[in-house]
C-alpha cells in the first residue's frame, strides 16, 4: 500500500506541474480538448493507458 500512494503522489505532482508552470496555456488546452469528440477523447485515453501499462511493466522487468 506504501508504493502504491507512492506512485499516486507521483502521479499528482507530475499531473499539477503544468497548471502551476504555465496556466494561461493550461487554459488554451482544455478549450481545445473540449472541442475535440468524445470518440478521439476516448481513442486518446486508450492509448495513454496502454502506453502507462508499458512503461509499468518495463520498470517492473
Amino acid at each position: 500500500m506504501d508504493y502504491f500512494l507512492c506512485v499516486i503522489g507521483m502521479v499528482m505532482i507530475i499531473e499539477g506541474v503544468p497548471y502551476f508552470a504555465a496556466p494561461n496555456r493550461m487554459k488554451g488546452w482544455m478549450e481545445k480538448i473540449m472541442q475535440m469528440e468524445p470518440a478521439s477523447l476516448r481513442r486518446f485515453g486508450l492509448v495513454m493507458m496502454v502506453a502507462g501499462l508499458a512503461l509499468v511493466y518495463l520498470g517492473r522487468r
